[in-house]
């Protein structure tokens, strides 16, 4: 079965490679969190791909895709949706916002005000909304993945730690290599128009039946006892590490080890090894931890500090 998980992640991936260039360690956490159910936050500067990436997996895989721009300026109603009063019924009638889709793109998420961030709480953890107190579900494919400028502050608003939370990951871009870019510049210059994914000639999976089916899967991988163990200590570590105000919380191991099964999954692999857990350490847990004053002051990162926790477990045997 696992093989089966192999094979299509290579052909998803296979296919956004004919779009993305230079980001596939970024490419196979998002299938990661796609396998494992989870949302996802991408963090980069302007112009790496965020919003062409997400665009791009919601085309192979035929999912329902929206996209809010989040601005100041932006309330609650405009993404959950309002009541709107019919003149000629006399009725309320419910105009659903763009969160009820599959996968919803919120572009720079930390540009909106804590108030309207606040909206997609309800709807990352319990896919449902609340809207003038009727509860609504959402798709069971729903999957927000968000998008924010790590440089640019003024005009920003600091994501709340419980919307942090319900993140499953955060995943950092970087700018690709020489030959990589070099290859990106030489598309582009043969009038390649990345933006039109009809004219790239993308193969399509069948329907979403299909990740449904890989995600019970996934959760076939054997977890063993040594692994527990290992990510417990993590964990704790963290919570003991001087340079870390707040540590990993209970939530943060549940999903080191769900993305840790997809890897594995990934990987032709029925099982998780140490290396699946060191991988998807810091994308899970970079943005569950907070740094102390001083450590920022030495120019420590979570990325750093989580690195050097890690290298101080003993890995299982």
């Amino acid at each position: 079965m696992p093989a089966e998980v192999e094979k299509l992640v290579g052909r998803i991936s296979g296919e956004i490679s004919k779009v993305i260039m230079g980001q596939q360690q970024a490419v196979n956490h998002l299938l990661a969190g796609l396998l494992a159910r989870g949302h996802v936050l991408m963090e980069g500067v302007p112009g790496l791909g965020k919003t062409l990436l997400a665009k791009t997996l919601a085309y192979i895989l035929r999912a329902d895709f929206t996209r809010i721009q989040f601005t100041p300026d932006l309330m609650p109603a405009d993404i959950l949706g309002t009541q709107i009063y019919d003149l000629q019924s006399r009725q309320f009638h419910l105009r659903k916002g763009p969160i009820f889709t599959e996968i919803l793109l919120g572009d720079e998420i930390n540009r909106a005000p804590p108030k309207t961030q606040s909206a997609l709480l309800e709807a990352m953890e319990e896919r449902q909304v609340s809207i003038d107190g009727e509860t609504l579900p959402l798709s069971e494919s729903f999957m927000v993945v968000a998008t924010q400028n790590p440089i640019e502050q003024e005009g920003t608003y600091p994501l709340p730690e419980a919307q942090m939370d319900r993140f499953l990951m955060k995943i950092v871009l970087s700018y690709p290599s020489e030959a990589e870019e070099r290859e990106i510049l030489s598309r582009y210059g043969k009038s390649l128009d990345a933006h039109d994914l009809e004219s790239m000639g993308l193969a399509r999976l069948a329907g979403e039946d299909t990740i449904v089916k890989f995600r019970r899967r996934v959760r076939e991988v054997k977890v063993e006892e040594g692994i527990v163990a290992y990510v417990q200590s993590l964990l704790e570590a963290t919570r003991r590490s001087p340079h870390l105000y707040l540590g990993a919380s209970p939530r943060g191991g549940i999903a080191l080890l769900k993305t840790s099964q997809c890897l594995a999954a990934m990987g032709g692999r029925d099982f998780i090894v140490p290396d699946d857990i060191k991988e998807m350490a810091l994308p899970v847990l970079r943005h569950r931890v907070i740094l102390r004053p001083e450590a920022e002051l030495e120019g420590l990162t979570p990325d750093r500090v989580l690195s050097q926790v890690l290298e101080g477990i003993p890995v299982p045997r």
